[in-house]
């Protein structure tokens, strides 16, 4: 039991509370491409991607995984954008400070949906076996993911300059 939900169901709730956070993110991100600020999404994203991180600690586990180590960086870099965004309203270098740690933290996100996706998937688990997935159609998989996120924080630092 878990916050007096079943694992089955908490686990159910922690990746619903993920998916969330992704798809806001994602939008999010190609909005600070068109310099849209995008106030609810961008709410919505930092809200969810906290409470995934925070809700990963609430797993039963006997030892700190890399999974602990995620989320406690993810947690730092999302209370980072948080200061950036709402306490220094983007002022100055804090504009590109946001951007590059609210985008990483979005980055751990999709980073830690591709480990479980090949981990949950069949199809996928049949690719690249092992716990934690290993292959080259994992790796290949995971440096598509770490170029496209590179590519996204460069293109939000030079473009992501809201009035």
């Amino acid at each position: 039991m878990v916050l007096g939900m079943s694992l089955s169901a908490f686990t159910l709730l922690h990746v619903i509370i993920s998916l969330i956070a992704i798809v806001a993110g994602i939008i999010v991100m190609f909005g600070m491409l068109g310099s849209n600020r995008t106030p609810g999404l961008t709410a919505i994203f930092l809200l969810f991607t906290i409470l995934t991180s925070a809700t990963g600690f609430l797993f039963p586990f006997e030892k700190l995984l890399p999974s602990h180590m995620i989320g406690i960086l993810s947690l730092v870099l999302l209370a980072i954008a948080c200061i950036a965004l709402y306490a220094m309203k983007l002022e100055g270098a804090w504009r590109w400070i946001y951007a590059v740690t609210a985008l990483l933290s979005l980055y751990f996100n999709v980073f830690v949906l591709v480990i479980q996706s090949f981990l949950k998937i069949p199809a996928l688990t049949a690719l690249a076996p092992g716990n934690p997935p290993s292959g080259p159609v994992f790796a290949v998989v995971q440096g598509i993911v770490l170029v496209f996120f590179i590519l996204m924080i460069i293109g939000a630092i030079r473009r992501f300059r809201p009035v």
